[in-house]
């Protein structure tokens, strides 16, 4: 991690949004300030590059900001990973317990070819379940899914654990 510049400090903590009791990591000011945001995608390049992937894989929305540019540097493709009825045409879908329901992701039908070396990235990783459902998504059309990645992890949380896959995250908040 470079000393020039500190990530954290271009995250900001935005209390009781989106519903009181909720501290949001709010990464727009990273996103602003074009210095940090190359420190995090070079840092993430860093780290993503020895999984050798073909394709990074954003995971709606903010998992866009950060998959599409890192794609770019890393030379590989880019799909998205979106909520039920975002994509167009022929798609597969995996449905997940949420704490109060269930959610549905899906990618297009023809996004991944088989074999193909995956790496999944999210601005955030919380409780881990979005991830975890993407990752079985991908391995369902047939990748190699070989990491996942992050900005912020609220290691409390202890999403990590519901990963199967090795997973790195630029910054850590304990609380």
């Amino acid at each position: 991690m470079s000393n020039a510049i500190n990530l954290k400090d271009h995250i900001r903590g935005i209390a009781d949004f989106p519903k009181p009791g909720i501290l949001f990591y709010d990464i727009s000011p990273l996103l602003a300030h074009a210095e940090a945001w190359k420190e995090a995608v070079n840092q993430l390049a860093e780290a993503i590059r020895p999984h050798k992937p073909d394709l990074l894989v954003g995971i709606e929305s903010r998992g866009f900001l950060i998959a599409a540019p890192l794609a770019l540097v890393l030379g590989t493709g880019f799909i998205m990973v979106r909520k039920h009825g975002k994509l167009p045409g022929d798609k597969v879908a995996h449905s997940y317990d949420l704490e109060y329901g269930t959610d549905t992701i899906e990618v297009q039908a023809d996004a991944v070819k088989p074999g193909q070396r995956i790496v999944v990235l999210d601005d955030l990783l919380a409780t881990g379940g979005t991830m975890a459902a993407a990752i079985k998504l991908l391995r369902q059309v047939g990748g190699d899914v070989r990491a996942a990645a992050f900005l912020v992890e609220l290691t409390f949380l202890n999403g990590r654990d519901k990963l199967d896959v090795p997973s790195v995250s630029l910054t850590a908040y304990d609380s």
